[in-house]
């Protein structure tokens, strides 16, 4: 059986996702990633684009704006539904580690 797309979002998804709160360009969300991680996760335009293709075709951004070949996007109903249960997924996570070394919180 297939993994279901976007059932779980790597990294790079996730940083897209969440830049894209707020209405960016392609490139302005290159650089909102690289700064909000403090350079520890990079994009490359590459994997940007393909990925911004696939989360309009999947409807979870939306395109906004065309100025020549710069293109704006921003975030769906479906997108911030998708981002907030990869955030769901990402805190039980934490708390099974938590849990497994002893390290519950009080």
């Amino acid at each position: 059986m297939a993994r279901e797309k976007f059932r779980t979002l790597t990294e790079q998804m996730f940083y897209v996702l969440l830049c894209l709160r707020t209405e960016y360009c392609g490139m302005d969300v290159m650089e909102q990633v690289k700064s909000m991680t403090d350079g520890r996760v990079t994009i490359g335009p590459g994997t940007l684009y393909n990925l911004l293709e696939q989360f309009q075709t999947a409807g979870m951004i939306r395109e906004t704006k065309v100025e020549g070949r710069r293109r704006s996007y921003i975030l769906t109903d479906k997108g911030a539904a998708t981002l907030d249960a990869e955030y769901q997924r990402l805190c039980q996570q934490a708390q099974d580690y938590r849990r497994f070394f002893g390290k519950e919180e009080t």
